[in-house]
């Protein structure tokens, strides 16, 4: 009885770490290749995705990277004009999140705070751009105009000073794609570095799992700072 009781338990311990294996397994795969946590770290995309959102990300839809192999899965499909996208940064090692404004081959200006696309002036409800007027520092004026210049459409004009919300028209090289914060007033986007290329693209937010104000949680009035609204939501 004592054997078999002890065969039992065997059995069962067993199966038990098969399933946590096999569960691990899962998640590992889901987490590569699937969906991957994300948190906003700033305010570049006011009011469309907070800070101290926490989203899923989708890897799936752009063609998730197979680790160590450099190489990417089939896509889906590839970005469009307006998808959120999570990429890694072209400046720092971190990813961020921005809209796509322009793919390869679309020429894209800026005038008072309007997006231009091929000529034709962009509806962007999302957007916020309160302060048209506002400039950049000289330094990034002067990166502005260096990265514009050799994607530059037509002739470059010689007094051109490209500012924050006046530029181009440039055009998207084949391989990349031009990106902006909504919060057009304060992001540090594609005006500042230029096009994002492709390769650096992650995924796309799927929804907003939790979500609470930032501030005020450090007063640790956890209940009142969740944003219960926000949970959920799926950014568009």
């Amino acid at each position: 009885m004592a054997a078999n009781r002890g065969a039992r338990m065997a059995r069962s311990f067993l199966d038990w770490l098969k399933s946590i294996a096999f569960a691990f397994v899962v998640w590992i795969f889901l987490r590569i290749f699937v969906v991957e946590a994300f948190t906003i770290p700033s305010g570049s995309m006011k009011n469309t995705l907070l800070v101290g959102d926490f989203l899923f990300v989708n890897k799936f839809l752009y063609g998730a990277e197979v680790p160590y192999l450099h190489k990417r899965l089939p896509v889906v499909r590839e970005p469009r004009h307006g998808d959120i996208l999570v990429f890694d940064s072209v400046e720092e090692d971190m990813k961020i999140v921005k809209r796509c404004i322009g793919i390869p081959g679309d020429t894209i200006a800026m005038r008072h705070g309007v997006v231009f696309r091929n000529g034709v002036a962009v509806q962007e409800p999302y957007a916020i751009n309160s302060d048209p007027q506002s400039g950049m520092a000289d330094l990034d004026r002067q990166k502005m105009r260096e990265w514009q210049v050799s994607h530059f459409a037509g002739p470059v004009p010689v007094p051109y000073h490209p500012d924050l919300h006046d530029w181009g028209p440039v055009v998207v090289p084949h391989d990349s794609l031009f990106v902006m914060g909504d919060n057009r007033d304060d992001s540090k986007d594609g005006r500042y570095w230029g096009f994002l290329p492709r390769r650096n693209v992650r995924g796309t937010p799927m929804l907003v799992y939790f979500s609470y104000d930032a501030e005020s949680f450090r007063k640790m009035a956890f209940f009142r700072d969740v944003r219960w609204g926000r949970l959920f939501s799926v950014p568009r």
